[in-house]
């Protein structure tokens, strides 16, 4: 059967402003130094199944720039537009119909555009485990990563005690308290949720049948107008009007034939400002240091300059960030916050700076 890369790669970013925006979220940014976010997860997958059968689902939004910075690697036939946010219920589900309608089945390997990976060769090896289970079962796969510290930022899987790769799933486990946290890592049976999953087409379209039905009409709609002159106007027509839900409350949370495959392959979903240490080493001081700065008496602070000098004395525990038209000055514990700023200046009109 023939294995599909999905890779959601739909949104804002905005705990990266003033960096990442509405055409350039985090995912078309390259913040390791090597390349875009999104092709390092590309070539990760083409490890998996040929780059020809990968497909990128994108806002409308960014599906130029997508486009652009995929060339060479992704067909551009293959980079769907989403003509409105709907969540990832609806993402994977207008991925599964379109595989459903030119191939009929197949397995899909379904990651976000925007993690990195030390450890590809693991990586590799996890996902093929994956694959194999869902291309011999009717199981939904997911991939869950062996914490190796007491997160609180993570949602958690726990699964069922067995001497196999792949675990029957117990529960999920929303983000938890620094207290639970450390009795999971502890127990041994619970991993981080990556959001990196792996089914059939048909498994996932019969959930979403089941226990989605509303989601499922409008995607059989939009299956019908699939590579006919009417394929954009029902898109456009039917997309927005999806209920929005994440393919977690809507189907995993809610079905008994879930398995995990664990594994540590160096994995971080890099989702703000002070994990930038992830992808570029700190100096003796603990200092992140991305483009023209200079450090006087500080320390664990994460500085990242597009051009100008920044200059920090006395500094701790900061983030700061220079792009041609916004800085962003912020406390290291408060940066989950940055989004807030980018809230107020939707509020205030401020398109410019989106």
């Amino acid at each position: 059967m023939k294995t599909f890369g999905i890779i959601m790669a739909g949104g804002g970013g905005t705990r990266f402003w003033p960096l990442s925006r509405k055409r350039t979220p985090k995912q078309l940014l390259n913040l390791s130094g090597k390349e875009v976010m999104v092709n390092e997860t590309v070539d990760r997958i083409s490890t998996v199944c040929k780059n020809e059968d990968i497909y990128i689902v994108t806002n409308s939004l960014q599906a130029e720039k997508m486009q652009e910075v995929t060339e060479g690697r992704i067909l551009p036939k293959n980079i769907l537009r989403e003509p409105s946010a709907r969540n990832t219920a609806a993402c994977i589900g207008y991925a599964a119909i379109k595989i459903a309608k030119d191939y009929g089945d197949g397995v899909m390997v379904i990651t976000p555009s925007d993690a990195y990976v030390k450890d590809t060769k693991t990586f590799t090896k996890v996902l093929q485990t994956a694959i194999n289970a869902a291309a011999s079962s009717q199981n939904l796969i997911t991939v869950g990563i062996t914490p190796t510290f007491p997160a609180t930022g993570y949602g958690y899987i726990k699964y069922k005690e067995a001497d196999c790769e792949v675990k029957s799933v117990d529960c999920f486990v929303e983000k938890p308290n620094l207290e639970n946290a450390k009795k999971y890592l502890e127990s041994g049976n619970y991993v981080w949720n990556s959001g990196i999953f792996v089914w059939k087409a048909s498994v996932i379209l019969e959930k979403f049948k089941n226990l989605l039905p509303d989601i499922y009409s409008d995607l059989l709609k939009i299956e019908e107008a699939l590579n006919t002159v009417d394929e954009e106007k029902i898109l456009n027509a039917v997309y927005p009007q999806i209920r929005s839900i994440s393919i977690d409350y809507g189907v995993m949370e809610k079905s008994d034939n879930i398995l995990v495959v664990p594994g540590e392959f160096g994995w971080n979903d890099v989702g703000s400002w002070d994990m930038l240490g992830v992808l570029h080493e700190a100096d003796e001081n603990g200092n992140v240091c991305v483009g023209n700065s200079l450090n006087i008496d500080t320390k664990n602070t994460t500085v990242y300059s597009s051009g100008k000098l920044i200059a920090c004395v006395g500094v701790e525990d900061m983030v700061i960030v220079e792009t041609a038209d916004a800085i962003l000055v912020c406390p290291k514990n408060r940066v989950q916050d940055v989004k807030l700023a980018v809230e107020a200046l939707k509020e205030k009109g401020k398109e410019e700076l989106l």
